[in-house]
């Protein structure tokens, strides 16, 4: 049975598992850290002007490339290796939090703004205390979706020499063995979905006080 021998190969491979586990994460963090230091920012700064909307159509056009075209280009630019990897999954990162960061703020109903700044809010305290925690659902959205797209995507670096889970998918091709298929996708995946849940459980509860004060100002 395939699921059986997978786990015999996984137990027999445990330390070449955790070395492209701890690979895998340590390039996707990275991708996600820097997406989100980026365009996090970017995207409130695009929300506040008519010119952010000609920076959110590219990041829309940047989005529907595939990961492996990224990940090609960056072969004859950056040659192998980690850097041209995570130089890849941090431009595939960025739209999805850019877009969602932008159409988060840009759809913040104008009279929630009238009242904050009538109560005597004005600049960084106008946008910690009402705009975030009003915007954080669709936030929220883009930083899970890029997440998991990265860990995803991370996949492929194995194709460049920048390792991860993908190396088993990899040499499971070139080998024909099903074990290490199964092994690199079945852990791909779980680590996509545990990471989604994670981000779901910890970034919501940690919007939620902050964005009932915001909508009791709205009430108000």
């Amino acid at each position: 049975m395939l699921v059986e021998r997978t786990w015999l190969y996984a137990l027999a491979h445990h330390a070449d598992l955790a070395v492209a586990l701890r690979q895998h994460v340590a390039l996707s963090a990275a991708a996600f850290v820097a997406a989100a230091l980026v365009s996090l920012p970017l995207g409130v700064l695009a929300a506040r002007s008519a010119a952010g909307r000609a920076l959110v159509s590219i990041m829309t056009a940047v989005r529907v490339v595939p990961s492996l075209a990224v990940l090609a280009f960056m072969l004859p630019v950056l040659g192998l290796g980690f850097v041209p990897a995570l130089v890849a999954l941090f431009i595939l990162a960025c739209p999805p939090i850019l877009i969602n960061t932008d159409a988060g703020f840009r759809d913040l109903d104008p009279a929630v703004r009238e009242a904050a700044r009538g109560m005597g809010m004005r600049g960084w305290q106008l946008l910690t205390r009402v705009e975030a925690p009003l915007a954080a659902p669709v936030i929220i959205a883009g930083l899970r979706t890029a997440a998991v797209e990265v860990i995803a995507s991370a996949t492929l670096a194995a194709f460049i020499g920048a390792g991860g889970l993908g190396t088993f998918i990899l040499d499971g091709l070139a080998n024909n063995d099903a074990r290490q298929l199964m092994l690199g996708a079945v852990s791909v995946a779980g680590l996509a979905l545990g990471v989604e849940a994670a981000a779901s459980i910890a970034l919501t509860a940690a919007a939620r006080p902050r964005a009932a004060d915001a909508t009791g100002l709205a009430v108000a």
